[in-house]
């Protein structure tokens, strides 16, 4: 009986016999055609379950179905072996985007993002002296939707949120009046600025406000993490094909450097110093040819250092103050200074050791020296002593941002000097 009741033939069989017996004349047709319809549909009904039996087996594999999905199940849900594939490098160079933000970065819906930063990686290669890393470009869930992020090797290093449909006024320090609109922060400089209506761009303007629009204010961002951070964008591979850039035109020089004078990892720690400093590298000849000179009396990276900067002193001084013939420079006093080199030599090099509370007065009389010249529209140059420039450099940079520390053997010989404030003497507080 249940061998009949699963085979659908029989049923077929006893249909069509229903069926010819309800188109006969006299006999009770409406009957007999209901019961060929209802043993049509039981037939129909077996063969679908019989075709779904045969699927399950044709797709699990043969025996019976509950034993081959015990069976075969773990073979084909067991994850692939793990490979190098599977770990994704980190961008170099990342831009991240709220989801309002992608149209400006969407070329199909007119956003003119993407040229920007391809103008910006042009320019700051050309700047820097080296070819800058493509920027990856993704959008980001997790950030709220008007805001952008960007990043060096993974790392957060700076974003805001912007409002694409506006401009932003930014107050370069001396403006003439207020506007109305969203209050900010330049993203870039850090500069008081207010999201206002395109309307209201030239009456900004007017007013003496620099106005920029949205994705003007994201590249002018990008651009400056990448020049603030050139240092750490420049790798093996970078100055790897800059030697061999250099040897095209001068092969005799890149042979005699590397590997005979330096190694690779040499340079590259000389030149990240330099982009550290705010220098380009762009006249690798007179670096190369500098250290290959160098290289046979001091293998030291602050020693090459401080011979390349020399021999790059005309460039450094023209890029700071221009072709003026007087360089206004700070210097130390020179009590200061001498305190300074006596601590450097007690602490083996290492760094200044000296009291925390003089560490406090110099950082709080290099920013408001830096402030006065910046209020005079002149750079702030810290001119001291060969021995001391490097830590004083580094010391600068975390107390008062915006400050060039030169040493004396950096002036060229056609510059002469102007010193317009010392620091350590008794104005100074120090």
């Amino acid at each position: 009986g249940q061998q009949l009741l699963d085979n659908p033939k029989p049923l077929l069989f006893t249909s069509g016999i229903l069926f010819l017996l309800g188109i006969i004349p006299g006999m009770p047709n409406f009957v007999f055609l209901l019961l060929a319809a209802a043993a049509f549909m039981g037939a129909t009904y077996l063969m679908q379950r019989k075709e779904e039996q045969e699927r399950v087996v044709r797709e699990t594999g043969p025996g019976a179905p509950g034993e081959t999905e015990t069976a075969e199940a773990p073979e084909s849900t067991e994850p692939k072996e793990l490979s190098w594939d599977d770990v994704q490098p980190v961008d170099i160079i990342g831009l991240e985007v709220g989801y309002r933000l992608i149209p400006m970065v969407d070329k199909a819906q007119g956003g003119q993002l993407m040229n920007r930063i391809k103008g910006i990686r042009r320019k700051l290669s050309q700047e820097l002296g080296f070819l800058v890393q493509s920027v990856h470009i993704r959008d980001n869930l997790d950030l709220s939707p008007n805001a952008y992020r960007i990043t060096l090797n993974g790392v957060p290093m700076g974003g805001a949120e912007i409002h694409p449909e506006r401009d932003l006024a930014i107050n370069p320090g001396r403006v003439f009046g207020e506007i109305q609109g969203i209050t900010t922060k330049d993203p870039a400089f850090g500069l008081d600025a207010v999201w206002i209506e395109t309307s209201q761009r030239e009456n900004a303007q007017a007013q003496g406000y620099t106005v920029v629009d949205s994705g003007t204010v994201v590249a002018t961002h990008l651009s400056e993490v990448i020049k603030n951070h050139a240092g750490e964008l420049l790798g093996h591979e970078e100055v790897q094909e800059l030697l061999d850039s250099l040897s095209n035109s001068y092969p005799k020089l890149v042979e005699d450097l590397v590997p005979k004078a330096l190694s690779l990892s040499q340079v590259l720690k000389v030149l990240q110093s330099l982009l550290s400093e705010g220098i380009p590298i762009k006249d690798i000849r007179t670096i190369a040819e500098t250290l290959a000179d160098q290289a046979v009396h001091s293998q030291d990276p602050a020693t090459l250092l401080a011979s390349v900067r020399v021999a790059l002193s005309r460039m450094i001084v023209q890029q700071l103050v221009g072709n003026i013939e007087e360089i206004p420079v700070i210097v130390l006093d020179a009590n200061l200074e001498q305190l300074l080199q006596q601590s450097l030599q007690a602490s083996g090099g290492e760094g200044f050791g000296f009291e925390p509370g003089l560490a406090e007065r110099l950082q709080q009389a290099l920013i408001e020296t830096s402030k006065e010249q910046e209020m005079s529209g002149q750079e702030s140059i810290l001119l001291v002593a060969a021995g001391i420039r490097p830590w004083m450099s580094k010391f600068a940079a975390h107390s008062a941002q915006g400050i060039h520390v030169l040493s004396y053997n950096e002036i060229p010989d056609n510059r002469k000097i102007k010193v317009v404030a010392t620091i350590g003497d008794a104005g100074a507080g120090i």
